[in-house]
């Protein structure tokens, strides 16, 4: 058995030995019932995993994405947590090739608690290490027609602060700002009041110049109604 099937099997006994069925239904019904559980509440699972990452830490690029694809592939949603995290424990030394595997990972039984980390930890890291990634990729995943992989190319700079690359998020907005679609009003809102965090008056410039629907407006303005409500002007 090759080391990342070890990490897999280890991974999945010991959240199998650590199963709560006291949790595990209200933990199905808050995902809507779109995968079973285990039961195991994220901190008890992230004590679980912490040594089998750390023993695993070494691994081979190669070996790290096949241990956790394998995990992607148990049916029990806390697998597929435990499989990003064993990306994550790489990404700062991810591979070009790495961004492929994650844009797999979106379209894999997705939904937006492994989508978002996704976006954010696995997707912004690499742009990180690979900056002139950032531009082409974000616009080519904008126009997918995988609903997932647009609202991860609003997200990739989320935690990116005074980094940020302005023009293409308010590029990205401007192309997704008229979908009717939950997922997407909700992550342009996200990005806008994590943004106005850093540049408020950027923010609200746009807003006040692009017609965003309602629920991105009022997601994005969130922050400053709350901190700085006198930069709102209307």
């Amino acid at each position: 058995m090759n080391l990342n099937s070890t990490f897999a099997n280890e991974v999945y006994e010991a959240l199998r030995a650590h199963r709560n069925d006291e949790n595990r239904g209200p933990m199905e019904a808050y995902m809507k019932h779109h995968f079973p559980f285990f039961g195991i509440k994220s901190p008890e699972r992230k004590q679980i995993l912490q040594p089998m990452l750390k023993e695993y830490r070494n691994v081979s690029d190669t070996e790290r994405v096949e241990g956790a694809l394998q995990l992607f592939q148990k049916p029990e949603r806390e697998c597929q947590y435990a499989g990003l995290a064993f990306l994550e424990k790489g990404v700062k030394k991810a591979p070009l090739s790495a961004i492929a595997v994650y844009k797999e990972l979106l379209m894999t039984k997705p939904w937006w608690d492994t989508v978002d980390m996704i976006a954010t930890h696995l997707c912004g890291g690499y742009f990180r290490r690979y900056p002139e990634l950032l531009p082409p990729l974000t616009k080519e995943w904008s126009r997918s027609p995988h609903m997932w992989v647009r609202r991860s190319s609003l997200l990739h700079q989320l935690k990116f602060k005074e980094q940020t690359d302005e023009v293409l998020l308010f590029e990205t907005i401007d192309s997704l700002k008229h979908e009717k679609e939950f997922f997407i009003e909700k992550a342009i809102g996200w990005a806008l009041r994590e943004y106005s965090k850093t540049n408020p008056d950027a923010v609200v410039c746009f807003l006040e110049k692009t017609e965003c629907r309602p629920l991105s407006r009022r997601e994005g303005l969130k922050w400053l109604k709350n901190k700085h409500p006198e930069r709102i002007l209307s």
